[in-house]
């Protein structure tokens, strides 16, 4: 039996991969041999990437609050500290909204985590 070169599955699986490919340089976005590796290649990358920005997004927010807490006299960590002691259960994501949004607040949570160190 004679072997289909062009059959339909096949066609959708190359148009399946190409147009992943669309936008890529050269080669790899227009022949299915390079963009096939491409495009697995991408897919990898990407997967762990957005692993890597959960990491990346909680760095940030750590650098915002340091340097919030650094004119008040504290360092991040130290302001943490007292935030565990003060019983304070507010997550990095809100304390550097809450440095960025509303300063008056952030210093109140401040001086808590200070009267905790103190204590």
């Amino acid at each position: 039996m004679p072997r289909a070169v062009d059959g339909s599955k096949r066609k959708e699986h190359r148009k399946k991969i190409l147009k992943i490919a669309k936008g890529f340089r050269g080669r790899r976005g227009t022949n299915y041999k390079a963009a096939k590796d491409a495009v697995t290649k991408a897919l990898v990358h990407g997967y762990v990437s957005r692993r890597d920005r959960k990491g990346d997004f909680r760095s940030l927010w750590i650098t915002r609050i340091n340097a919030a807490v650094r004119p008040e006299g504290l360092s991040y960590s130290r302001f943490m500290e007292g935030l565990a002691k003060a019983g304070v259960a507010l997550n990095r994501k809100a304390l550097s909204n809450l440095a960025i949004e509303d300063p008056a607040a952030f210093k109140s949570v401040v001086d808590l985590s200070k009267k905790a160190l103190e204590a």
